[in-house]
């Protein structure tokens, strides 16, 4: 007992010391293979052939970055992340949405994979969520619950093989992209409970009519494009109230059917004015830096039309825009057009391309910086857990 009483003195400074350090290496958790900034709460594990979620996830992390991996199934692996706000799974192997995502969500992006249908459980319970790119899949069904995602507000489902526009979207949406698709109809009523729904992407598909009426409850309207289907013309019967109708809309209407004229839409024919609309899913962050010939395939949901008056007036130098809540700049190039000729439509899109490599150099280096004081603080500390051990020696 006392031989017990002795020691115990001598060797609780020794175990606060190691506990210490235990602690400061703790508060630096960030996965070896992944880079952390932020204090490891923005993390980016994109482009490193990951078949499997890394180990070692902080669980307080607010965005992070699994895109153009090898994932296959994430599913429950993600539940327990409650703080987690921005989530990029793209361009991996999922052939659906994982199960399970942390409902505190605001941005999922889950674009460029093999997902063919979205159940009304995928999507039932994440009330926070503001943005969802569902692009470059296969999807041909969605299934969306009346009263659900009430907060979402741009939904980007282009590039996939709809054949017609998914009913009872969310009320509360600002943006939708159906572009890219094999849309033939729109079922009477699919859009009447869109009333905020102000820029409506609809070019490259099927349509070759639509029935009368059909846009006419979107009071919100301010962009919709047309371009790019074979529309029936020869038909007057059934086309001639859709184009009744864009010369009264105040809505600025790009690929007018029929190819009147290259844009429509009488409040906005008189202005010239480019049109951009948000891309959603971003090329992996610092990609630039590890491959600086990569180019991440089309992502962006329909950015930079203008028509061709607005061409010949508008410049093309790129502008920087902070996104709130991310360690990260979007970088938006005024190239896309959409053009009209007596024969065709075509469009081009750009690409939204984020942190070059001056963007992420510093971000490195005060990552490195932050790692080095690290070391420095446990050299410290062993050498005082060394002069502790050789005074209890004496």
């Amino acid at each position: 007992m006392e031989r017990t009483a002795h020691t115990t003195p001598t060797s609780m400074p020794t175990n606060l010391l190691l506990l210490l350090l235990f602690g400061v290496r703790v508060l630096a958790i960030c996965p070896p293979i992944c880079s952390c900034s932020r204090g490891h709460r923005v993390v980016d594990c994109s482009a490193r052939g990951l078949a499997i979620l890394p180990d070692s996830l902080q669980h307080n992390i607010h965005f992070l970055n699994l895109s153009h991996n090898r994932l296959k199934d994430l599913d429950e692996l993600l539940n327990h992340f409650d703080h987690l706000r921005t989530l990029d799974i793209s361009y991996n192997h999922l052939h659906h949405l994982p199960v399970g995502l942390p409902r505190a969500l605001w941005d999922i992006r889950a674009s460029g994979n093999y997902i063919s249908q979205i159940e009304k459980n995928d999507t039932a319970y994440h009330w926070n969520l503001q943005k969802l790119d569902l692009s470059h899949n296969l999807l041909e069904r969605v299934v969306f619950i009346n009263n659900t995602l009430s907060n979402l507000q741009a939904l980007n489902l282009s590039h996939n093989k709809f054949w017609t526009v998914p009913t009872n979207m969310p009320h509360n949406l600002d943006m939708v992209d159906l572009s890219h698709n094999y849309l033939l109809q729109i079922l009477p009523g699919s859009l009447d409970r869109l009333p905020r729904l102000s820029r409506f992407y609809l070019h490259a598909n099927r349509f070759n009519s639509l029935s009368d009426g059909v846009f006419s409850q979107l009071y919100g309207l301010q962009l919709l494009t047309l371009g790019e289907n074979p529309w029936a013309c020869e038909d007057e019967e059934n086309i001639n109230h859709m184009l009744t109708w864009m010369q009264q809309t105040p809505a600025k209407i790009l690929g007018c059917p029929c190819y009147t004229r290259p844009t429509c839409g009488e409040a906005h024919l008189a202005t010239r004015r480019t049109w951009h609309s948000a891309a959603f899913t971003e090329p992996p962050l610092g990609a630039d830096a590890r491959h600086p010939g990569h180019r991440a395939p089309m992502q962006a949901v329909t950015s930079g039309y203008m028509s061709k008056s607005a061409q010949l007036n508008v410049g093309q130098s790129p502008s920087t825009v902070n996104t709130s809540g991310q360690d990260e700049q979007i970088l938006i190039g005024g190239g896309g057009l959409l053009t009209s000729t007596p024969h065709s439509l075509s469009t081009q899109s750009s690409t939204i391309r984020t942190r070059s490599t001056k963007k992420v150099l510093p971000d490195r280096a005060r990552s490195t910086s932050h790692q080095i004081h690290i070391c420095s603080f446990e050299t410290t500390i062993l050498g005082l857990l060394c002069q502790v051990l050789i005074i209890s020696a004496w």
